[in-house]
């Protein structure tokens, strides 16, 4: 049984996949990206697919791997594949859930706190030598303590996001749910409102939804005029969540005070993006997942579904 990984993965996967009996091909993370006819060319006689990345695999790609039986996931997030087609076709695809919730968090808390201080923006200060001179109106951002968290999507990282500003700020937490968390509401405390009041009572609203049709540009000009003019925006999730024109006019006209991001649309953005330039607007590379003890733990889900499928087994996390 032959497996193609499209990046070179943490840990010891390829070893155990190897004592397993597995042939592995890999594509050595300093080739690029992989082009839809690169991949496809790749797949030739492959019967496993680690994918890591964000590359569409549509029906059509997913037609064209024709010899592919699994497909593994090295992330979350799966609306880049068509998980309808891959089924007809009679290809399995797992996802590495759970492992990556407070790692993820970590970055949504670590935004929230580097957008309320314009922390990034300042720090580059330092670095080309325009600090200046103390100035008492200069450089204000914002205090976080008892403020109101909105949480969309109050899922693990969800959760952890919330459990973290709770803890360390004494925020109060509202969020809006596709259905109620009646465990985390106990928990945090956190009372369920709706979408509306979310965007009106909240002064920090994150993101930590899939993304679908009903989330894709959920958060556009219209859900922005609903919101506070101090909110400061966070987003882990993906980045067609928000429309990202609405979020750079909604900045320029103080609609929202400020916004912390993982993710955006394209990845990676353009150096000249409007957002990038925004004191109040802290990006990062998509690096929610990015400690050791995270991909580390992925790679062994990813090992985990294959030796599973490998032994005709029950999959550890198949998305369907």
């Amino acid at each position: 049984m032959k497996v193609f990984s499209t990046k070179r993965l943490p840990g010891n996967l390829y070893e155990k996949l190897i004592a397993q009996g597995l042939e592995i091909e890999i594509r050595e993370n300093d080739a690029g990206e992989l082009s839809t006819e690169a991949l496809i060319e790749n797949c030739k006689g492959i019967d496993i697919l680690i994918s890591a990345g964000y590359a569409s695999l549509d029906a059509q790609t997913l037609k064209a791997l024709s010899s592919v039986k699994l497909i593994c996931l090295y992330s979350v997030g799966y609306d880049h594949v068509d998980l309808d087609a891959a089924k007809k076709l009679g290809i399995q695809v797992t996802n590495t859930p759970d492992v990556l919730s407070q790692a993820t968090a970590d970055i949504a808390f670590l935004l929230l706190q580097a957008t309320a201080r314009k922390a990034f923006y300042l720090a580059n200060t330092v670095k080309e030598g325009s600090w200046g001179a103390f100035d008492p109106l200069a450089h204000l951002g914002q205090e976080l303590d008892g403020k109101t968290l909105g949480i969309i999507g109050l899922g693990k990282i969800g959760y952890h996001m919330a459990k973290r500003c709770k803890d360390a700020f004494g925020m109060k937490i509202i969020y809006h749910n596709r259905s109620q968390r009646k465990e985390y509401e106990k928990d945090l405390p956190a009372e369920y409102v709706s979408l509306e009041e979310l965007y009106k009572n909240s002064d920090v609203i994150s993101l930590h939804m899939n993304l679908n049709d009903s989330s894709y540009h959920m958060i556009d000009a219209s859900a922005f005029a609903q919101m506070r003019s101090n909110a400061i925006l966070i987003n882990t999730a993906r980045g067609d969540i928000i429309k990202q024109d609405d979020l750079v006019k909604a900045l320029e006209e103080k609609q929202i005070w400020g916004a912390g991001l993982d993710v955006t649309s394209p990845e990676p953005l353009p150096q000249d993006h409007p957002l990038v330039h925004f004191p109040q607007v802290c990006i990062l590379p998509h690096i929610g997942s990015a400690t050791r003890e995270t991909r580390d733990a992925m790679s062994e889900i990813v090992f985990r579904n294959i030796a599973a499928f490998f032994d005709g087994k029950e999959l550890v996390t198949s998305l369907f």
